[in-house]
Protein backbone atom coordinates (compact mmCIF):
# COMPACT_ATOMS: atom_id res chain seq x y z
CA UNK A 1 0.00 0.00 0.00
CA UNK A 2 1.52 3.34 -1.10
CA UNK A 3 1.58 6.18 1.39
CA UNK A 4 0.38 9.61 0.18
CA UNK A 5 4.00 10.75 -0.21
CA UNK A 6 4.94 7.64 -2.15
CA UNK A 7 1.87 8.04 -4.34
CA UNK A 8 2.85 11.63 -5.06
CA UNK A 9 6.37 10.56 -6.00
CA UNK A 10 5.06 7.87 -8.34
CA UNK A 11 2.81 10.43 -10.02
CA UNK A 12 5.68 12.89 -10.39
CA UNK A 13 7.90 10.20 -11.95
CA UNK A 14 5.17 9.23 -14.41
CA UNK A 15 4.58 12.86 -15.33
CA UNK A 16 8.26 13.63 -15.87
CA UNK A 17 8.67 10.55 -18.05
CA UNK A 18 5.66 11.42 -20.20
CA UNK A 19 6.84 15.01 -20.68
CA UNK A 20 10.23 13.67 -21.76
CA UNK A 21 8.68 11.29 -24.30
CA UNK A 22 6.42 14.01 -25.70
CA UNK A 23 9.31 16.47 -25.98
CA UNK A 24 11.52 14.12 -27.98
CA UNK A 25 8.50 13.07 -30.04
CA UNK A 26 7.97 16.66 -31.13
CA UNK A 27 11.68 16.88 -31.92
CA UNK A 28 11.47 13.80 -34.15
CA UNK A 29 8.38 15.22 -35.84
CA UNK A 30 10.43 18.29 -36.77
CA UNK A 31 12.67 15.98 -38.81
CA UNK A 32 9.96 16.10 -41.48
CA UNK A 33 11.00 19.69 -42.11
CA UNK A 34 14.51 18.39 -42.68
CA UNK A 35 13.35 15.69 -45.07
CA UNK A 36 11.26 18.26 -46.96
CA UNK A 37 14.22 20.63 -47.43
CA UNK A 38 16.73 17.88 -48.19
CA UNK A 39 14.56 16.27 -50.85
CA UNK A 40 13.31 19.55 -52.32
CA UNK A 41 16.90 20.69 -52.73
CA UNK A 42 17.87 17.53 -54.61
CA UNK A 43 15.09 17.64 -57.22
CA UNK A 44 14.56 19.94 -60.21
CA UNK A 45 12.76 23.19 -59.61
CA UNK A 46 9.78 21.95 -61.62
CA UNK A 47 9.25 19.13 -59.10
CA UNK A 48 9.74 20.96 -55.78
CA UNK A 49 6.06 21.41 -54.89
CA UNK A 50 5.41 17.76 -55.70
CA UNK A 51 8.13 16.66 -53.30
CA UNK A 52 6.87 18.97 -50.57
CA UNK A 53 3.33 17.72 -51.06
CA UNK A 54 4.47 14.12 -50.72
CA UNK A 55 6.18 14.96 -47.44
CA UNK A 56 3.08 16.68 -46.11
CA UNK A 57 0.76 13.88 -47.15
CA UNK A 58 3.11 11.18 -45.88
CA UNK A 59 2.56 12.52 -42.39
CA UNK A 60 -1.10 13.46 -42.77
CA UNK A 61 -2.29 10.21 -44.34
CA UNK A 62 0.24 7.89 -42.75
CA UNK A 63 -0.22 8.92 -39.13
CA UNK A 64 -4.00 8.38 -39.29
CA UNK A 65 -3.55 4.96 -40.87
CA UNK A 66 -0.93 4.02 -38.29
CA UNK A 67 -3.34 4.94 -35.51
CA UNK A 68 -6.32 3.13 -36.99
CA UNK A 69 -4.49 0.00 -38.17
CA UNK A 70 -0.69 -0.07 -38.01
CA UNK A 71 -0.01 0.12 -34.28
CA UNK A 72 -2.39 -2.75 -33.55
CA UNK A 73 -0.94 -4.85 -36.39
CA UNK A 74 2.52 -4.54 -34.86
CA UNK A 75 1.18 -5.81 -31.52
CA UNK A 76 -0.56 -8.74 -33.17
CA UNK A 77 2.48 -9.70 -35.26
CA UNK A 78 4.72 -9.41 -32.20
CA UNK A 79 2.54 -11.73 -30.16
CA UNK A 80 1.96 -14.17 -33.01
CA UNK A 81 5.62 -14.55 -34.06
CA UNK A 82 7.10 -14.23 -30.59
CA UNK A 83 4.89 -16.74 -28.82
CA UNK A 84 3.49 -14.21 -26.39
CA UNK A 85 -0.09 -13.68 -25.29
CA UNK A 86 -2.10 -11.29 -27.43
CA UNK A 87 -5.65 -10.52 -28.44
CA UNK A 88 -6.36 -9.35 -31.98
CA UNK A 89 -9.42 -7.43 -30.80
CA UNK A 90 -7.63 -6.16 -27.71
CA UNK A 91 -4.76 -4.76 -29.80
CA UNK A 92 -7.24 -2.34 -31.34
CA UNK A 93 -9.48 -1.61 -28.38
CA UNK A 94 -6.55 -1.02 -26.00
CA UNK A 95 -5.40 1.77 -28.30
CA UNK A 96 -8.80 3.23 -29.16
CA UNK A 97 -10.14 3.02 -25.60
CA UNK A 98 -7.27 2.60 -23.13
CA UNK A 99 -8.12 1.52 -19.61
CA UNK A 100 -8.78 4.20 -17.05
CA UNK A 101 -5.49 5.37 -15.59
CA UNK A 102 -3.43 4.21 -18.59
CA UNK A 103 -2.31 7.78 -19.18
CA UNK A 104 0.69 6.87 -21.29
CA UNK A 105 -1.05 4.73 -23.93
CA UNK A 106 -1.55 7.49 -26.47
CA UNK A 107 1.76 9.15 -25.60
CA UNK A 108 3.57 5.91 -26.37
CA UNK A 109 1.56 5.52 -29.57
CA UNK A 110 2.62 8.96 -30.78
CA UNK A 111 6.26 8.16 -30.03
CA UNK A 112 5.95 5.07 -32.22
CA UNK A 113 4.06 6.99 -34.90
CA UNK A 114 6.84 9.49 -35.58
CA UNK A 115 9.22 6.58 -36.16
CA UNK A 116 6.75 5.00 -38.58
CA UNK A 117 6.38 8.21 -40.55
CA UNK A 118 10.15 8.62 -40.77
CA UNK A 119 10.35 5.23 -42.47
CA UNK A 120 7.54 6.20 -44.84
CA UNK A 121 8.95 9.54 -45.96
CA UNK A 122 12.34 8.06 -46.89
CA UNK A 123 10.77 6.34 -49.89
CA UNK A 124 9.63 9.59 -51.52
CA UNK A 125 13.20 10.72 -52.16
CA UNK A 126 14.06 7.64 -54.21
CA UNK A 127 11.15 7.97 -56.67
CA UNK A 128 11.19 11.76 -57.02
CA UNK A 129 10.39 13.33 -60.35
CA UNK A 130 8.40 10.52 -61.96
CA UNK A 131 6.14 8.67 -59.49
CA UNK A 132 2.41 9.32 -59.62
CA UNK A 133 1.13 10.92 -56.46
CA UNK A 134 -1.71 8.42 -56.13
CA UNK A 135 0.72 5.48 -56.35
CA UNK A 136 3.02 6.97 -53.72
CA UNK A 137 0.19 7.80 -51.31
CA UNK A 138 -1.33 4.33 -51.71
CA UNK A 139 2.04 2.82 -50.90
CA UNK A 140 2.31 5.09 -47.85
CA UNK A 141 -1.06 3.80 -46.64
CA UNK A 142 0.06 0.20 -47.00
CA UNK A 143 3.43 0.91 -45.41
CA UNK A 144 1.82 2.57 -42.38
CA UNK A 145 -0.86 -0.10 -42.09
CA UNK A 146 1.09 -3.31 -42.72
CA UNK A 147 4.64 -3.18 -44.11
CA UNK A 148 6.32 -1.19 -41.34
CA UNK A 149 4.13 -2.60 -38.51
CA UNK A 150 5.17 -6.14 -39.48
CA UNK A 151 8.84 -5.14 -39.07
CA UNK A 152 8.05 -3.61 -35.68
CA UNK A 153 6.12 -6.73 -34.75
CA UNK A 154 9.17 -8.90 -35.51
CA UNK A 155 11.34 -6.71 -33.28
CA UNK A 156 10.26 -4.02 -30.82
CA UNK A 157 6.82 -5.59 -30.27
CA UNK A 158 8.36 -8.83 -28.99
CA UNK A 159 8.37 -10.96 -32.16
CA UNK A 160 10.75 -13.72 -33.19
CA UNK A 161 13.70 -11.42 -33.93
CA UNK A 162 13.42 -9.92 -30.45
CA UNK A 163 13.47 -13.41 -28.97
CA UNK A 164 16.50 -14.24 -31.09
CA UNK A 165 18.40 -11.28 -29.65
CA UNK A 166 18.37 -8.89 -32.61
CA UNK A 167 19.64 -5.51 -31.42
CA UNK A 168 18.26 -2.29 -32.88
CA UNK A 169 18.24 0.49 -30.33
CA UNK A 170 16.54 3.33 -32.23
CA UNK A 171 15.70 2.06 -35.71
CA UNK A 172 18.91 1.93 -37.75
CA UNK A 173 17.48 -1.13 -39.52
CA UNK A 174 13.84 -1.17 -38.42
CA UNK A 175 13.25 2.40 -39.65
CA UNK A 176 16.11 3.56 -41.85
CA UNK A 177 17.37 0.43 -43.61
CA UNK A 178 13.77 -0.62 -44.09
CA UNK A 179 12.97 2.76 -45.71
CA UNK A 180 16.13 2.71 -47.81
CA UNK A 181 15.46 -0.81 -49.13
CA UNK A 182 11.86 0.10 -49.88
CA UNK A 183 12.99 3.22 -51.74
CA UNK A 184 15.53 1.31 -53.81
CA UNK A 185 12.95 -1.34 -54.71
CA UNK A 186 10.38 1.27 -55.72
CA UNK A 187 12.92 3.19 -57.82
CA UNK A 188 13.97 -0.03 -59.58
CA UNK A 189 10.39 -0.96 -60.48
CA UNK A 190 9.32 2.52 -61.58
CA UNK A 191 12.46 3.02 -63.66
CA UNK A 192 14.84 5.97 -64.04
CA UNK A 193 13.95 9.52 -64.91
CA UNK A 194 13.99 10.46 -68.59
CA UNK A 195 17.48 11.11 -69.96
CA UNK A 196 19.15 9.78 -66.81
CA UNK A 197 20.86 7.14 -68.95
CA UNK A 198 22.03 7.25 -72.54
CA UNK A 199 21.56 4.42 -75.02
CA UNK A 200 25.14 3.26 -74.41
CA UNK A 201 24.47 2.97 -70.67
CA UNK A 202 26.42 6.08 -69.68
CA UNK A 203 24.98 8.28 -66.95
CA UNK A 204 23.82 11.88 -67.20
CA UNK A 205 24.02 13.93 -64.03
CA UNK A 206 20.75 15.70 -63.23
CA UNK A 207 21.61 18.14 -60.44
CA UNK A 208 19.15 19.25 -57.81
CA UNK A 209 17.99 22.83 -57.91
CA UNK A 210 19.24 24.02 -54.48
CA UNK A 211 22.31 22.92 -52.58
CA UNK A 212 21.31 25.40 -49.89
CA UNK A 213 18.02 23.62 -49.22
CA UNK A 214 19.77 20.25 -49.17
CA UNK A 215 22.32 21.32 -46.57
CA UNK A 216 19.70 23.10 -44.47
CA UNK A 217 17.61 19.93 -44.52
CA UNK A 218 20.64 17.90 -43.46
CA UNK A 219 21.27 20.09 -40.43
CA UNK A 220 17.59 20.02 -39.40
CA UNK A 221 17.63 16.23 -39.62
CA UNK A 222 20.84 16.03 -37.59
CA UNK A 223 19.25 18.22 -34.92
CA UNK A 224 16.13 16.07 -34.83
CA UNK A 225 18.25 12.94 -34.64
CA UNK A 226 19.10 13.73 -31.04
CA UNK A 227 15.41 13.14 -30.37
CA UNK A 228 15.60 9.94 -32.39
CA UNK A 229 18.56 8.47 -30.56
CA UNK A 230 18.78 10.25 -27.22
CA UNK A 231 15.00 10.28 -27.01
CA UNK A 232 14.88 6.50 -27.23
CA UNK A 233 16.89 6.44 -24.00
CA UNK A 234 13.52 7.26 -22.48
CA UNK A 235 12.10 7.08 -18.94
CA UNK A 236 14.48 9.50 -17.20
CA UNK A 237 13.20 8.43 -13.76
CA UNK A 238 12.11 5.19 -12.12
CA UNK A 239 10.23 4.56 -8.90
CA UNK A 240 9.97 1.58 -6.59
CA UNK A 241 8.84 1.24 -2.96
CA UNK A 242 12.22 -0.19 -2.02
CA UNK A 243 14.51 2.33 -3.73
CA UNK A 244 12.30 5.36 -4.13
CA UNK A 245 13.08 7.64 -7.10
CA UNK A 246 16.11 6.54 -9.12
CA UNK A 247 17.57 7.28 -12.52
CA UNK A 248 15.76 5.25 -15.16
CA UNK A 249 17.05 4.13 -18.54
CA UNK A 250 18.19 7.73 -18.84
CA UNK A 251 21.42 6.44 -17.31
CA UNK A 252 22.68 5.56 -20.80
CA UNK A 253 21.86 8.94 -22.26
CA UNK A 254 25.45 10.20 -22.02
CA UNK A 255 26.76 7.31 -24.08
CA UNK A 256 23.98 7.70 -26.64
CA UNK A 257 24.53 11.45 -27.01
CA UNK A 258 28.29 11.04 -27.37
CA UNK A 259 28.30 8.25 -29.95
CA UNK A 260 25.53 9.97 -31.94
CA UNK A 261 27.65 13.11 -32.16
CA UNK A 262 30.85 11.26 -33.01
CA UNK A 263 29.07 9.11 -35.59
CA UNK A 264 27.57 12.04 -37.50
CA UNK A 265 30.88 13.93 -37.56
CA UNK A 266 32.83 10.89 -38.70
CA UNK A 267 30.24 10.20 -41.40
CA UNK A 268 30.82 13.60 -43.00
CA UNK A 269 34.59 13.07 -42.92
CA UNK A 270 34.30 9.58 -44.39
CA UNK A 271 32.08 10.66 -47.28
CA UNK A 272 34.13 13.79 -48.00
CA UNK A 273 37.38 11.83 -47.88
CA UNK A 274 36.25 9.17 -50.36
CA UNK A 275 34.84 11.87 -52.62
CA UNK A 276 38.24 13.57 -52.55
CA UNK A 277 40.01 10.32 -53.41
CA UNK A 278 37.65 9.57 -56.30
CA UNK A 279 37.43 12.98 -57.94
CA UNK A 280 40.03 15.22 -56.35
CA UNK A 281 37.25 17.41 -54.97
CA UNK A 282 35.14 17.38 -51.81
CA UNK A 283 31.54 17.08 -52.98
CA UNK A 284 29.24 19.17 -50.76
CA UNK A 285 26.25 16.89 -51.20
CA UNK A 286 28.32 13.82 -50.32
CA UNK A 287 29.47 15.56 -47.13
CA UNK A 288 25.89 16.47 -46.24
CA UNK A 289 24.60 12.98 -46.91
CA UNK A 290 27.65 11.60 -45.10
CA UNK A 291 26.42 13.29 -41.92
CA UNK A 292 23.15 11.40 -42.30
CA UNK A 293 24.82 8.12 -43.21
CA UNK A 294 26.97 8.36 -40.07
CA UNK A 295 23.85 8.96 -38.01
CA UNK A 296 22.01 6.04 -39.60
CA UNK A 297 24.98 3.75 -39.04
CA UNK A 298 25.10 4.53 -35.34
CA UNK A 299 21.35 4.54 -34.66
CA UNK A 300 20.82 0.83 -34.05
CA UNK A 301 23.78 0.47 -31.68
CA UNK A 302 24.17 3.84 -29.94
CA UNK A 303 23.23 2.45 -26.53
CA UNK A 304 25.75 -0.34 -26.29
CA UNK A 305 29.08 0.34 -28.01
CA UNK A 306 32.41 1.74 -26.86
CA UNK A 307 32.98 5.28 -28.07
CA UNK A 308 35.86 4.49 -30.51
CA UNK A 309 33.34 2.29 -32.30
CA UNK A 310 31.20 5.34 -33.03
CA UNK A 311 34.06 6.96 -34.94
CA UNK A 312 34.81 3.74 -36.81
CA UNK A 313 31.17 3.06 -37.72
CA UNK A 314 30.60 6.70 -38.72
CA UNK A 315 33.69 6.77 -40.95
CA UNK A 316 32.73 3.51 -42.65
CA UNK A 317 29.08 4.54 -43.07
CA UNK A 318 30.18 7.81 -44.67
CA UNK A 319 32.89 6.20 -46.78
CA UNK A 320 30.54 3.62 -48.28
CA UNK A 321 28.14 6.34 -49.42
CA UNK A 322 29.91 7.43 -52.65
CA UNK A 323 30.89 3.84 -53.43
CA UNK A 324 27.39 2.39 -53.00
CA UNK A 325 25.74 5.34 -54.76
CA UNK A 326 27.99 4.83 -57.79
CA UNK A 327 27.30 1.10 -57.76
CA UNK A 328 23.53 1.67 -57.68
CA UNK A 329 23.73 4.37 -60.33
CA UNK A 330 26.18 2.81 -62.80
CA UNK A 331 26.00 -0.94 -62.20
CA UNK A 332 22.40 -1.54 -61.14
CA UNK A 333 21.13 1.35 -63.31
CA UNK A 334 18.69 2.39 -60.61
CA UNK A 335 17.87 6.09 -60.38
CA UNK A 336 17.82 6.73 -56.63
CA UNK A 337 17.34 10.49 -56.79
CA UNK A 338 18.09 11.41 -53.16
CA UNK A 339 20.52 8.54 -52.50
CA UNK A 340 18.16 7.01 -49.97
CA UNK A 341 19.68 3.53 -50.23
CA UNK A 342 23.33 4.45 -49.52
CA UNK A 343 22.27 6.96 -46.86
CA UNK A 344 19.60 4.90 -45.10
CA UNK A 345 19.73 1.36 -46.47
CA UNK A 346 23.33 0.21 -46.69
CA UNK A 347 24.46 2.51 -43.84
CA UNK A 348 21.80 1.05 -41.54
CA UNK A 349 22.74 -2.52 -42.45
CA UNK A 350 26.43 -1.75 -41.97
CA UNK A 351 25.90 -0.32 -38.50
CA UNK A 352 23.82 -3.29 -37.35
CA UNK A 353 26.34 -5.84 -38.63
CA UNK A 354 29.24 -4.00 -36.97
CA UNK A 355 27.54 -4.11 -33.57
CA UNK A 356 29.47 -7.18 -32.31
CA UNK A 357 32.80 -5.57 -33.17
CA UNK A 358 32.24 -2.67 -30.77
CA UNK A 359 29.66 -3.93 -28.27
CA UNK A 360 30.48 -3.15 -24.66
CA UNK A 361 29.75 -6.76 -23.73
CA UNK A 362 32.30 -8.13 -26.19
CA UNK A 363 34.94 -5.63 -25.09
CA UNK A 364 34.14 -6.32 -21.46
CA UNK A 365 34.22 -10.07 -21.88
CA UNK A 366 30.58 -10.75 -21.00
CA UNK A 367 29.36 -11.52 -24.53
CA UNK A 368 30.70 -13.38 -27.55
CA UNK A 369 31.23 -11.89 -31.00
CA UNK A 370 29.49 -14.76 -32.79
CA UNK A 371 26.65 -14.81 -30.28
CA UNK A 372 25.85 -11.19 -31.12
CA UNK A 373 26.55 -11.43 -34.86
CA UNK A 374 24.13 -14.25 -35.71
CA UNK A 375 20.97 -12.43 -34.56
CA UNK A 376 22.09 -9.30 -36.41
CA UNK A 377 22.57 -11.18 -39.68
CA UNK A 378 19.25 -13.00 -39.35
CA UNK A 379 17.45 -9.77 -38.48
CA UNK A 380 18.89 -7.83 -41.40
CA UNK A 381 18.06 -10.62 -43.86
CA UNK A 382 14.50 -11.07 -42.56
CA UNK A 383 13.68 -7.34 -42.57
CA UNK A 384 15.28 -6.79 -45.98
CA UNK A 385 13.46 -9.76 -47.53
CA UNK A 386 10.06 -8.71 -46.17
CA UNK A 387 10.53 -5.07 -47.18
CA UNK A 388 11.70 -5.92 -50.69
CA UNK A 389 8.91 -8.44 -51.29
CA UNK A 390 6.12 -6.24 -49.96
CA UNK A 391 7.31 -3.15 -51.82
CA UNK A 392 7.85 -5.08 -55.06
CA UNK A 393 4.31 -6.44 -54.92
CA UNK A 394 2.75 -3.01 -54.41
CA UNK A 395 4.73 -1.07 -57.00
CA UNK A 396 4.75 -4.04 -59.36
CA UNK A 397 0.95 -4.02 -59.30
CA UNK A 398 0.89 -0.28 -60.01
CA UNK A 399 3.35 -0.73 -62.86
CA UNK A 400 1.29 -3.56 -64.36
CA UNK A 401 -1.76 -1.31 -64.25
CA UNK A 402 0.16 1.59 -65.82
CA UNK A 403 -0.29 3.72 -62.72
CA UNK A 404 3.22 3.75 -61.23
CA UNK A 405 4.69 6.75 -63.03
CA UNK A 406 3.53 9.86 -64.81
CA UNK A 407 3.40 10.19 -68.58
CA UNK A 408 6.36 11.39 -70.64
CA UNK A 409 4.61 14.70 -71.28
CA UNK A 410 3.94 15.26 -67.59
CA UNK A 411 7.51 14.38 -66.65
CA UNK A 412 8.86 16.88 -69.19
CA UNK A 413 6.51 19.63 -68.04
CA UNK A 414 7.17 18.90 -64.38
CA UNK A 415 5.04 17.42 -61.62
CA UNK A 416 4.39 20.76 -59.95
CA UNK A 417 2.27 21.87 -62.89
CA UNK A 418 0.77 18.53 -63.93
CA UNK A 419 0.04 17.02 -60.51
CA UNK A 420 -0.66 20.18 -58.51
CA UNK A 421 -1.25 23.07 -60.91
CA UNK A 422 1.38 25.29 -59.31
CA UNK A 423 4.71 26.83 -60.22
CA UNK A 424 7.10 26.93 -57.27
CA UNK A 425 9.19 29.76 -58.74
CA UNK A 426 6.83 31.86 -60.90
CA UNK A 427 9.11 34.91 -60.88
CA UNK A 428 11.70 33.06 -62.93
CA UNK A 429 9.59 32.62 -66.05
CA UNK A 430 8.46 29.03 -65.57
CA UNK A 431 10.16 25.92 -64.33
CA UNK A 432 13.34 24.67 -65.91
CA UNK A 433 13.60 27.01 -68.91
CA UNK A 434 15.25 25.16 -71.78
CA UNK A 435 18.94 25.93 -71.52
CA UNK A 436 21.50 23.60 -73.01
CA UNK A 437 23.76 21.88 -70.52
CA UNK A 438 26.71 19.50 -70.83
CA UNK A 439 25.81 16.28 -72.59
CA UNK A 440 23.14 17.87 -74.78
CA UNK A 441 20.36 17.26 -72.27
CA UNK A 442 17.64 19.82 -71.71
CA UNK A 443 16.80 20.61 -68.14
CA UNK A 444 13.12 20.09 -69.03
CA UNK A 445 13.81 16.41 -69.59
CA UNK A 446 13.63 16.37 -73.39
CA UNK A 447 16.44 15.77 -75.86
CA UNK A 448 17.73 18.57 -78.08
CA UNK A 449 16.89 18.30 -81.78
CA UNK A 450 19.14 19.61 -84.54
CA UNK A 451 16.86 22.58 -85.01
CA UNK A 452 17.19 23.48 -81.34
CA UNK A 453 20.97 23.24 -81.02
CA UNK A 454 21.58 26.94 -81.46
CA UNK A 455 24.12 29.04 -79.61
CA UNK A 456 23.17 31.43 -76.87
CA UNK A 457 24.01 34.35 -79.21
CA UNK A 458 21.61 33.02 -81.84
CA UNK A 459 18.90 32.68 -79.21
CA UNK A 460 19.37 36.31 -78.18
CA UNK A 461 19.07 37.39 -81.80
Amino acid sequence: MLSPLQSDLATVVEGVNMVWVLTVTFLIFFMHAGFAMLEAGQVRSKNVANQLTKNLLTWSVGVIVFFLVGAAISTIVGGFTGGGEYSALGAFTDLYMPAEGAAGAWVNWLFGAVFAMTAATIVSGAVAGRAKLRAYITYTILLAAVIYPVVVGFTWAGGFLANLGFHDFAGGVIVHAMGGIAGLTAAWIIGPRMDRYNSDGSVNVIPGHSMTFAVLGTLILAFGWYGFNVGTAASPLAYSEADGVTLGSFAIVGRVALVTTLGMAAGAIGAGGVSMLKTGKVDTLYVANGVLAGLVGITSIADDIVWPGAIAVGLLAGAQLPVVFEFVEKRLKIDDVCAVFPVHGSAGVLGALLYPAFATGVWGGSASFVGLLVPQVVGVVAIAAWTFAATAVVFGAFRAAGEARVSREHEIEGLDATEHGVDTYPEFGGPENAVRVDGGIRMDGGAWTDAETTTSEERED
